[in-house]
């Protein structure tokens, strides 16, 4: 079983690595997020079955590279660091870890919880995505076309003007359109703090979006759970006031 360790101290992960390959990993060690990225890049020939993150990263932070991973894929990701505050814990979670584990740890239970998440199911590409279209990774959602490296937006062809917050917001749903995304996993991955006295700041931005783009059908509440985005295929305009 193929382990990837990320985890920027040499003695710790040396360690950790000898204690992981006497019960049969074969463990990859990457010093930073940027590294990690790479070894999980979907073009590797062999996937991992579990990912072990630290947190405290040289590069950027965990919860960063913890997001980041799951836009390339669905490999079990086990956070395992020194931060042991409750917020800590949720907002890895909602960000889409599958276990947080505090240092120190018992070995013994490090190991149960990767041999538990690791059969939940085998890694794999991440979840089916919007049509990707171009060199420049354009996301074609009917009229509507999302461009991640340029931060622009067009509705058939005419640019929307968009805050980054709003851009990060639509860019994070049309990955996944028919998905329904938790209001707290949105708080997380947008605004990268927990859902505490958030709640309004993502529904005015819902608000926004739907307004700006004016196609209020194309994100969907999901009452009680969060929005989902939902591609129609043509843009859903309100009609023209008549003449006169």
């Amino acid at each position: 079983m193929r382990l990837l360790l990320v985890e920027d101290d040499d003695h710790v992960a040396a360690a950790l690595s000898a204690v992981l390959g006497r019960h049969g990993f074969a463990v990859v060690h990457a010093r930073n997020g940027e590294e990690a990225l790479q070894a999980l890049l979907p073009d590797h020939d062999e996937p991992f079955a579990v990912v072990l993150l630290d947190l405290g990263l040289p590069d950027q932070d965990g919860f960063e590279v913890c997001g980041r991973i799951r836009r390339i894929r669905a490999v079990p990701v086990i956070m395992v660091t020194a931060r042991a505050d409750v917020r800590s814990r949720i907002h890895g979670l909602n960000l889409g870890a599958d276990d947080y584990v505090v240092k120190p740890y018992d070995t013994g239970e490090l190991l149960a919880r990767i041999h538990a998440v690791s059969r939940r199911g085998a890694p794999g590409p991440a979840e089916p995505r919007a049509e990707e279209s171009g060199p420049d990774d354009a996301l074609r959602l009917g009229a509507v076309t999302v461009e991640l490296p340029t931060r622009q937006v067009s509705v058939d062809g005419t640019a929307v003007p968009l805050t980054r917050k709003e851009f990060d917001l639509l860019a994070l749903l049309a990955q996944r359109p028919g998905v329904v995304f938790r209001r707290e996993q949105i708080i997380s991955e947008v605004w990268r703090t927990s859902w505490e006295g958030t709640g309004r700041t993502l529904e005015v931005h819902i608000a926004s979006l739907r307004a700006k783009l004016r196609m209020p059908a194309l994100i969907e509440t999901v009452r009680g759970v969060g929005y989902r985005l939902v591609a129609p295929a043509a843009p859903v305009r309100p009609p023209a006031a008549p003449a006169g």
